[in-house]
Order: C-alpha cells, then sequence, then structure tokens
C-alpha cells in the first residue's frame, strides 16, 4: 500500500535560545553554537533525504536547512511558523516575573493569549490545519516524502494530535537539530487522520539504546528540556 513520509526537524539553537527569550515570530537567527551543533550532528549522523524540503519562514529554520542539505531548495510555509507571543516576544522569564498577564499566562497552562499574541489552543488549530493541508497535498500531487524544517512548538502540535504512539504535547518534546520520522498511509488517515511515528532524527541505530522505542527518545528529551520551558517553544 502506498504511503507518504514526512521528517519532522526542529532547527538549530537561536540567539534568542542562548539568551532563554520567548523568540516565536521573532526572526531570531542561528547562533553561532547553533551553526555549529548542526555541522556536527550532519558530519556524524546520515539524516533523511526526500522529494521536496519545506521550512517555516524564519531564518533559523531556513539556515538549518540550508546546512543539513545544502543542495535543497527550501520552499516556505508560512502556518508552521512558531506560536506569537505577542509583547513578551524578546523578554525571558526572567524579564516578566513580575509581570501579572505573565503569571496569570503561566498558571493556565498556557492557555490564555499573551498580550497581543496567540493562546495555545488557536496556534495549535493553526499549524494542524497547515498540516492537514499539507498533507492533503502531498496524496493529490503524489509526493511521497518531505522534509519539514520547522520550531519545537510545531513539532509539539502536529505530534500531540495526529501522532502514534499517542502522547500528551510536552511529552513530545525534541532537542534542536532532532526530529522524528512519520508514516501515513492513505486509508488509516481518511479514517482516523493518524501518523505512525516510527523513528528518531538522527535515527535510533545511530543512537546508543537501541531497545528504546519512540516515545521513550520523546520524553528523554522532554526531561532533559522541562526546567527550561521557554526554549522549547522556539
Amino acid at each position: 500500500m502506498k504511503s507518504y513520509t514526512i521528517h519532522l526537524i526542529r532547527h538549530g539553537i537561536s540567539q534568542g535560545n542562548l539568551l532563554g527569550q520567548y523568540i516565536g515570530v521573532t526572526d531570531s537567527p542561528l547562533s553561532k553554537e547553533g551553526t555549529e551543533q548542526l555541522k556536527q550532528l550532519a558530519e556524524q549522523n546520515s539524516y533523511p533525504y526526500a522529494q521536496a524540503y519545506y521550512t517555516s519562514p524564519l531564518s533559523r529554520c531556513v539556515d538549518s536547512l540550508k546546512l543539513i542539505y545544502p543542495n535543497a531548495e527550501p520552499i516556505v510555509v508560512e502556518g508552521f511558523k512558531e506560536c506569537n507571543f505577542g509583547k513578551w516576544e524578546g523578554k525571558s522569564a526572567k524579564d516578566l516575573e513580575h509581570d501579572p498577564d505573565f503569571i496569570q499566562w503561566m498558571e493556565s497552562g498556557s492557555t490564555m493569549s499573551p498580550p497581543g499574541g496567540e493562546d495555545g489552543g488557536h496556534f495549535m488549530q493553526r499549524v494542524c490545519m497547515e498540516f492537514e493541508t499539507f498533507v492533503e497535498r502531498m496524496m493529490r500531487t503524489g509526493e511521497t516524502s518531505a522534509v519539514l524544517m520547522v520550531h519545537g512548538g510545531t513539532i509539539m502540535s502536529i505530534l500531540s494530535a495526529y501522532g502514534l504512539p499517542r502522547a500528551p504535547f510536552y511529552d513530545w518534546m525534541v532537542e534542536p537539530g532532532h526530529g522524528y520520522s512519520l508514516r501515513i498511509t492513505p486509508g488509516l488517515w481518511m479514517r482516523s487522520m493518524v501518523a505512525e511515528v516510527y523513528d528518531t532524527i538522527p535515527p535510533r541505530e545511530q543512537q546508543q539504546n537501541r531497545e528504546h522505542t519512540v516515545i521513550d527518545y520523546a520524553r528523554e528529551a522532554a526531561n532533559r528540556a522541562f526546567g527550561d520551558k521557554e526554549e522549547t517553544e522556539s
């Protein structure tokens, strides 16, 4: 049976990540550290190739794609941008610790909207609508494989909505330069709108513990990053 493969990869470390800032839609460039890390990852691992290569419009994604896939021609998809943090863009949690709106937002589990930004529900809906359109276009055109260089929040939204095995949003946290490979079969997608998450990026056989499942790696990444939540949402 025909299937479609989508590789979701998070961009490298940006300048804003290093500063612990909320940089959802801010065009914060890759840092020197991020550039070097991606070069090292690409030298030491086999990243999956595809028929086409897509990216968020923000430069940290476009440049990450070019570093890992120097011969690729990036195709920009606006709807895969990170969450818009409004007036909090470019600020850290430390900067906002006395802001009553920020305190309320944190207590709500990010369900409220940042001033001038978008709430978690709207962000997820936006990303999911774009992903469904993307999958439908692949099926319509016959394109069977694609790389998406996007953001941590974008990946977590897609996988918490459609990924098998099932796991909540923050369990799909992903480190810079890493990601997941999805397999979509038309029948299962049309019936249940689910996608099999069948491997990590870099692939599991290149990592130390081959007995780990995909969700094991996801939860380990979440555990490593959970203490610095603002970095994951960029």
